[in-house]
């Protein structure tokens, strides 16, 4: 049975761009009070504003909240409490992570905080709305990508923060399966994003197309229907998983596939 989100809360960290706003937008035409954090000066708040506008949803609550600062997750769920008894669900959005470009660059501490501000806020801010609340949201969705399994240029600390994401969401559905809590993970391929640009450069979007690899991008509002959809009612058997989004081209994104087409490709 598809779930009614009228005047239900949903919380996206990293909810003003990108797939975090997209997914804000998929709920908030639903019916949905959408809450959306961003770091300081990350957000235009009117066009935000505007988007929601558009498509007929409430107007969002934009909250600056820094989610490796304990703080303002306090602040911020006692914010939402004046206006709501529950959480209905949780998206994990905020991925930051430092960017690798050689092994020189590889650093505990550096590996530490990628962990700790793109994978920790998934189960620091579902403990917290157990604390603020005294239940813990029907759904938690945390935001992966497909660098645990491919290798992506500059990758390797995003990459290790979302492969220990992964692992917990299947750990935390465990702890919380008799709690009526959904945990899953959405990883996607690539998704024409400013966090794109920034980890791959701006010329990496050129470069694929070269190859015919537009097909692999990703739309921000297709991951974002992806995840509603489980977290919509009609996927609640569906918990402690990773599901791609990526059209299908996992099975047809290899060598032997640029081989049978390097005629076209002129390699």
């Amino acid at each position: 049975m598809r779930r009614d989100y009228e005047d239900k809360a949903v919380l996206i960290t990293g909810g003003t761009m990108g797939i975090g706003l997209a997914t804000g937008l998929s709920f908030g035409k639903r019916g949905a009070r959408v809450i959306l954090t961003h770091r300081w000066g990350s957000a235009d708040e009117d066009e935000v504003r505007a988007r929601f506008r558009a498509v007929g949803a409430h107007e969002p609550s934009i909250v600056t909240a820094d989610v490796g600062h304990e703080p303002d997750t306090d602040a911020l769920l006692a914010e939402i409490r004046r206006s709501h008894d529950h959480i209905e669900a949780f998206i994990s959005n905020v991925s930051m992570a430092l960017v690798v470009k050689g092994l020189d660059d590889y650093d505990l501490r550096g590996l530490e905080k990628s962990i700790e501000l793109s994978t920790w806020p998934m189960v620091a801010y579902t403990r917290k709305i157990r604390e603020a609340f005294g239940r813990y949201p029907r759904y938690v969705i945390g935001l992966s990508s497909g660098g645990p399994d491919h290798f992506y240029e500059n990758y390797d600390f995003v990459a290790a923060s979302k492969s220990v994401m992964e692992t917990l969401c299947r750990y935390m559905s465990y702890r919380l399966f008799d709690e009526d809590v959904r945990v899953n993970v959405v990883r996607s391929r690539l998704v024409r994003t400013e966090s794109l640009r920034a980890t791959f450069g701006q010329e990496f979007e050129q470069f694929a197309e070269r190859f015919n690899m537009k097909r692999q991008f990703i739309e921000c509002d297709e991951v974002a229907e992806a995840i509603y959809g489980l977290c919509s009612g009609t996927m609640d058997a569906v918990s402690g998983q990773v599901l791609m989004v990526d059209k299908g081209t996992t099975f047809f994104d290899t060598l032997m596939r640029l081989y049978e087409e390097r005629s076209s490709l002129d390699l």
